[in-house]
């Protein structure tokens, strides 16, 4: 099979789930009507990061180095209400997310994939919104380096961040996060990205 027929066999699914999640996922209103909005009650966000990546040579079993671009669309759904008192206030959702690499080094190369996370957004400043997640799903590559066995792998991650509150609607959304790439020994060899990702960005909440 070509990598052109099988980028074609990953783009397809990849662009579906993007219409499921505009379809199932539409726009909502206040969470609660007649209180300003914000990450203690509205039901959901749209945001769009941009950043960078970098694979950390010699942690665990990585040997290559791979530095790419990362576009990453995510949507978040609030599953709680808030939850604390006081200082420790939090609410739980589940993001989905369409990541999107460009690599430039050591070779130009393309990762696409999706994405599944659990967040935890801590809620007690009406300006400042920490956060922390944890998640994994699927992604392609067609990028040929010596350790990697197959074009379709696995990911998990895990990472932190800041939302930082412009309006009631719009936040800025710094985002740091551990990533990890590899096959699971479904193929040989199996030598697995570890990467860090700094990443930048707007969320705009419904």
């Amino acid at each position: 099979m070509s990598k052109h027929t099988s980028l074609n066999k990953t783009v397809f699914p990849y662009a579906a789930a993007f219409m499921l999640l505009i379809t199932f996922f539409p726009a909502g209103s206040n969470a609660q009507e007649g209180k300003p909005l914000g990450f203690s009650n509205a039901k959901s966000h749209w945001t769009l990061l941009g950043g960078y990546g970098n694979t950390h040579t010699n942690f665990g079993d990585t040997q290559e180095r791979v530095r790419e671009f990362d576009l990453i669309l995510q949507y978040g759904h609030f599953i709680t209400k808030e939850g604390g008192k006081s200082w420790y206030k939090v609410r739980h959702e589940i993001m989905l997310e369409l990541p999107f690499s460009a690599v430039f080094d050591p070779q130009g190369a393309i990762m696409a994939g999706i994405n599944l996370l659990a967040c935890w957004d801590f809620t007690a400043s009406e300006k400042i919104v920490p956060y922390v997640f944890a998640g994994g799903g699927l992604v392609y590559t067609n990028l040929d380096v010596s350790g990697m066995g197959r074009e379709l792998n696995g990911n998990y991650q895990t990472g932190t961040g800041i939302h930082y509150f412009i309006d009631k609607k719009t936040v800025l959304n710094f985002n740091y996060r551990l990533h990890h790439i590899s096959n699971a020994n479904t193929a040989d060899p199996n030598e697995p990205l570890n990467s860090s990702k700094f990443l930048v960005g707007m969320s705009f909440l419904m």
